[in-house]
This record gives structure tokens, C-alpha cells and sequence, in this order.
């Protein structure tokens, strides 16, 4: 089995899911997606974030495409030192399925070609996901991460 294979590819039936760069079709499904998997946060236009991923010259989103349309997606951006990424979303009815292994295979092998050495990635309070990253080898780096607005948007909620 290859490293973008699963196990559900070998006992599933019919076609297997594409992974693919996003196009301005998906925009409105992507969108959907990660509001559905509880990625988007009010202060943070989810659009936004999708049409700059994908006009940068080192970033794009990668949708996992079944014969249902878009199942998955995970953005990609490359800052110069390290790849990271952003909105891992599998929709919660194809969940369980190696769909989101394949996206971070996906991700892995774009940033890979885009020149990252390392790939490294954000995990909201409450969003407990470890099991799944630790499975495909992350670990903790001991970081702490700190932020600071440039532009406050104006309906975010103050700490």
C-alpha cells in the first residue's frame, strides 16, 4: 500500500476520492464544510481566508473530492521556513474513511514540492485531535504560539 493509500481503500467499493487543488465551483461547499466541522470562528471570514489561500503564490486548499462532490479539504501555505497547515475539515458523514490521512499525505507532498523541510500545525482549546495528528507521526513541539491583531475585526469577542 502506498503512503496516499488507506485501508478503507482496499475494502471500500467504487471510485477513489481525488485530491485536487480548489477551484471557484467549490468556494461556496468549502465554505460550508468548515463551518460545518465547527472550524470558523465569527471575527474570521472563512471566504477571506479561502480566495487568499488561493491567490497566494505559496498557498492553496486541497479538496478531497467522492462521488458525493467535496468531502474534505486542508489549506497549505509555505512561509518561507516551514509548511503549515490549516482547516483540516472531513465532512462528519465521511469520517472514518483514511479521508483525512489522505488530505495530510496530500498537504505533506504539496509543501514537500513547495520547498518546506518541516510541517507544523495550529489545534484550537477543545478540539481534541491529537490522537489523529500523533498517528501520523506529530508531536508537540513545546511552542508556545502568540498573536496580535493588526486590524481588530470588529465583532470578535474580547479575552
Amino acid at each position: 500500500m502506498s503512503a496516499s493509500e488507506t485501508s478503507a481503500d482496499a475494502v471500500l467499493p467504487g471510485p477513489r476520492p481525488e485530491v485536487r487543488e480548489a477551484l471557484d465551483a467549490d468556494s461556496a461547499r468549502i465554505v460550508e464544510l468548515w463551518h460545518s466541522c465547527g472550524l470558523t470562528r465569527p471575527w474570521n471570514d472563512p471566504g477571506t481566508d479561502l480566495a487568499q489561500a488561493r491567490a497566494g503564490g505559496t498557498s492553496t486548499v486541497l479538496v478531497l473530492e467522492t462521488p458525493d462532490g467535496v468531502a474534505g479539504t486542508v489549506m497549505v501555505g509555505l512561509d518561507g521556513h516551514r509548511g503549515w497547515v490549516y482547516y483540516l475539515a472531513v465532512d462528519p458523514a465521511h469520517r472514518g474513511l483514511g479521508h483525512g490521512r489522505r488530505l495530510m499525505v496530500a498537504a505533506e507532498a504539496w509543501l514537500l514540492g513547495e520547498g518546506a523541510r518541516k510541517v507544523q500545525l495550529m489545534v484550537r482549546a477543545g478540539n481534541d485531535v491529537s490522537a489523529f495528528y500523533q498517528a501520523l507521526g506529530y508531536a508537540d513541539q513545546s511552542t508556545q504560539v502568540l498573536g496580535r491583531w493588526l486590524e481588530e475585526p470588529a465583532d470578535r469577542p474580547q479575552d
